[in-house]
Formats: structure tokens, sequence, C-alpha cells
């Protein structure tokens, strides 16, 4: 070998699933002399396109068996990806056992995650997990000083030029950059192997845990300047930012990404069909406005009005198709991005007009009430946990004061406690008429939530030019329980009338007895929704 390590490729092996790409190569390789090893229907693609292919089992002497499921698990395949070059035993051994070298190694998984995607039922699974396949792919990638292995149809006119550079020998460089990215995908692959058993076999805490994901954009840098980041799409089919199509604008920032998935999971908290039309407005991954209306562009009126300063440069999420009339109102002032399960024509023209507004349309929404696990890093591991899908029943929620509250008083509980599942920790939403009109996010104290809240109302109010405080009439969502009467008591000085949490709280009598003496109707979910 030269300094570059260069290897020429003499025989090369080809067996895949997806066949894009796969002509081309085989007669880039044909073209430099490349003896050309393959299976099944690759065979047959190769062979139909006029190249001279020898099959699998004619090299080893060993036929296909058992459908396909064993034809490359044999020494003449293995032994010829694994002898290594310079070592003359291994050549010993080869030789005696008339083990021919394989230089190439070009192979892509039969389709497991795909077929979990689309709904396969267990069998079908089960049959599309590969087994050949990522045992020549680690044996090939362990001997890469000699071996090249290419798991990725995109890779391969880097292979071609490789060739052609360097005639028809492959550096060990770019043996090394292959052989990284296989042993990754291998480990992908059995990573949703993995996580398919575990999800069939409701185990919340296997042993071991391995998440994977496709490189989806590299970003310009990640929360700051000074960060890197990417965005890897891990398969999951969940309706959001890693399936939605971008129809407009520049690429999208880790910031932009972090919070258009927390508008649209937010949105979708209003995703059933006799829901009414709904936006969120996002501003660092918190709500600053969200609100339900006859129409998306009501909605996003009164959504708007809940915190107006905010809202410039933020994230919008709609929960149907955007229109004509919403996206007039949207353009009113600077948006980040705006996205949708869809949009019609005259709403795309009215947007293509803001050429820096970023627009999505991800065909559907997400359920809320799906199963799906939420990944945090820590220093020297990962904290899991189960997505938070649970949904409150009206019905069972529990009047715990002397007071009732009104129908119209339920409907704005239920709505403001939706929202308050998506505000950070500790979180107080006020509402009124299907509209937030006052929120507190991410307090070390809920007093201190409960008055910024009231506080933001105060600001909203004084820019709609309202005489009367916006909070005045409404009802305040907690996320957890008011664990003294002070948070309770700074709420029902802003105004409001009706009060949802969760309960549970040692002094929830106190709380309730400042609830009846200030005539208030409050309810207890049960509960809790931390997010932080």
């Amino acid at each position: 070998m030269t300094s570059l390590g260069l290897q020429k490729i003499t025989r090369a092996l080809i067996s895949v699933s997806d066949k894009q790409g796969l002509i081309e190569l085989g007669q880039a390789l044909a073209a430099q002399g490349v003896e050309l090893l393959s299976t099944g229907g690759t065979a047959g693609t190769l062979k139909g396109a006029g190249l001279k292919v020898i099959d699998v089992a004619e090299h080893t002497g060993f036929p296909e068996m058992m459908d396909g499921r064993l034809k490359t698990l044999h020494p003449k395949v293995h032994g010829g990806l694994l002898a290594v070059r310079d070592n003359a035993s291994h050549q010993a051994d080869a030789a005696s056992h008339g083990i021919a070298p394989i230089d190439l190694l070009v192979v892509n998984l039969y389709p497991f995650e795909a077929t979990v995607a689309g709904g396969g039922d267990w069998d079908h699974c089960v049959e599309n997990i590969d087994i050949g396949g990522p045992a020549m792919i680690r044996a090939a990638a362990k001997n890469h000083a000699g071996v090249a292995v290419v798991v990725d149809t995109g890779d391969y006119d880097k292979l071609i030029d490789e060739l052609k550079t360097h005639g028809g020998a492959t550096t060990l460089g770019f043996r090394k950059s292959l052989a990284a990215k296989a042993y990754a995908r291998t480990a992908a692959y059995d990573g949703a192997i993995g996580a398919w058993f575990a999800e069939a076999l409701s185990e919340d805490s296997p042993k071991w845990r391995t998440f994977g994901g496709t490189l989806s954009s590299t970003l310009r840098y990640g929360e700051n300047p000074h960060q890197s980041a990417a965005f890897y799409a891990s398969g999951d089919q969940r309706p959001g930012v890693a399936t939605a199509q971008q129809l407009q604008g520049k690429e999208l920032s880790y910031n932009n990404l972090n919070d258009t998935d927390a508008a649209y999971e937010l949105v979708a908290e209003f995703a059933a069909a006799g829901d009414a039309p709904a936006v969120a407005i996002i501003k660092h991954a918190n709500p600053c406005g969200v609100a339900i209306g006859s129409s998306l562009a009501e909605a996003y009126v009164k959504a708007l009005r809940c915190d107006p300063t905010s809202a410039f440069g933020g994230i919008i999420a709609v929960n149907r198709e955007i229109d004509a009339e919403a996206a007039e109102e949207i353009t009113k002032i600077f948006t980040e991005v705006v996205i949708a399960p869809s949009a019609s024509d005259a709403a795309r023209a009215i947007f293509a007009a803001k050429k820096n507004l970023r627009l999505l349309v991800a065909g559907a929404l997400p359920d809320p009430e799906a199963r799906g696990l939420l990944v945090r890093s820590l220093a020297g591991g990962l904290l899991m946990q189960s997505r938070d899908n649970a949904v409150v029943d009206l019905a069972a929620m529990k009047v715990v004061t002397k007071r009732q509250p009104t129908e119209a008083e339920r409907a704005d509980l239920m709505f403001a406690f939706k929202v308050a599942k998506h505000v950070k920790s500790n979180a107080i939403v006020y509402a009124k008429d299907g509209a937030t009109v006052g929120i507190g996010a991410g307090q070390m104290s809920r007093v201190d939530s409960t008055r910024i809240a009231a506080w933001k109302a105060g600001e909203a109010t004084r820019a709609a030019g309202l005489e009367t405080l916006l909070t005045t009439g409404s009802v305040v969502a907690s996320d957890a329980f008011f664990p003294f009467t002070d948070g309770l008591i700074a709420a029902a000085e802003a105004g409001v009338t009706a009060v949802i949490q969760p309960g549970g709280s040692m002094r929830d009598k106190d709380v309730i007895d400042e609830a009846d003496r200030r005539g208030l109707a409050m309810v207890f979910t049960g509960m809790r929704h931390f997010r932080h």
C-alpha cells in the first residue's frame, strides 16, 4: 500500500433492498474491471442491465435456502471480507480453502424501520429483520484496512469518484469514513429492532436502550453560535417538524425546530374532529398566546392579544388548513415559522411575499394521546420518560368548592388546563372566552408565576386600549397544586372566578376554604402536568 493506503478493488459483493442508483454503480464498477457478486433481486436487476454477475450461491458452492434467510452466511463470503491483506497466515488459510478476497461490500438492509412505520404485523416485521446484511457490514467495517463498505446510496457517487481518482482503488481515509458510517447504521438498525420489541412487549425500562436517527440536516449552530448542532430524524412517523414539508423560507435553526415542535404539540390538544379552529403562538418553547375561535383568523387575533410584544418573531401553529384570511392576519407582524396540517393555495401566495417566513405543512396533527418516548441527556447518561399523553376528562373533574362552575367557566377551565400542560413549570394560565389572557411560565415560585401572568395581562390590556383588565372574569389553571393560599389570592385579586388545579397538597383544605370565602369555583383534576 502507498501512504494513502490505496486498495485496488477487484471483487465486489452487492446486496441491496433499495435499488436506487444500483445500475449506475454496477456499470461504474464493471468499467473498472471489478468482478460483481450478488444475490436475489439485486443480481436480477444488474443482469437485466446487461452486466455480468456471479450469484453468491455459485461463488460459495452453497445454495440459498430457507426462503432466502441463508445465503451470505458462509466462510467464502466472510473469509473474503475478514482476511487481513498483509497477514501471511490469513492469506495462507484463504488460499488453502479457496477463499477469494472481497474488496468492496455494498449493502443496504432489509427495510425494518419502514415496515414498522407502515404498520406491519408481527410476522412481517420479523421477516424484515436482516441477519446476513449486518453480519457482512460489521465484518467489512472491521477489516476497513483492506475493504470498503457502503451502506448508504448517497455514497455511491463518492465511491465512483474515488475509484476514478485513484485508478480503481480506495484510500484508507475513505474506507475509515465508510466504516464509521457502517457501524453507526447497524447500531441504529439494531436499536430500532430493540425499541420495537420493547414497545410490543410493553417493556417501559428494558436493560439496554439504544436511540438511533438519520441525519436530516446540519444546522448552522445550536442554541448559541458557539454550539454545533444537527437534526436527526428518529423514524417515528408522528406528524411534526420531522415529517413536515418546508414550502418556503430559509433553513430552520435549532431554536426554530425546538419552538416549532412545542407549538405543534400544543395545538394538537385541539385535534378532535369537533374542536374549534385553534392557534398557538410560541416564543422560547413557551406559549405567549393561545386561542380558539370561529375561524383561524379570529383565533389568531385573540391569541395575539394575550402578549403582542412577545409574539413578534414567534412561531405559529394551527390545527387545520391555513386559509387566506388567517395568512393575511399573521403577516401583519414578523413571524419566524408557521406550521399547519396544510395550507390553501391562496394562503401560500400571501406567505410567499414574506421571504423570511418559513411555512411548514405536516399533513396531519399528532395524536396527543399517543404513546411515545421523550429523552434528555444528562452527564453520564440519558433520562427517559413516556410522553405526557394524559388528557383530562371533564366528567372526571371534582368540584371541591361550594360554588359549581358555570358551563362557560367549565369550557374555559378545560381550555386553560390544556394550555398549562405545555407551559414550563411553574405554570399559570389565565383564560377567558377560549383565549389565554395571561401566562406565567418557568418561575421558581408558583405565586410569582401567578403575579407575572397577571402583570402580563395588564400590559396586554393597555396595549389593546381596554379599560377593564383582561383577567377580570377569567379562569385560572395551574399545572400543579397551590402549596399555599397566596397563589390563589393573587389570582383572585386579578379577577378570576374559577380555578382548575390538580390538588393533592397537604394544605388543600386551606386553599378550598379561601376559594369559598371569595366565592370562587374550583375543580381538582387529580393530574399534574409538570414540564421542565
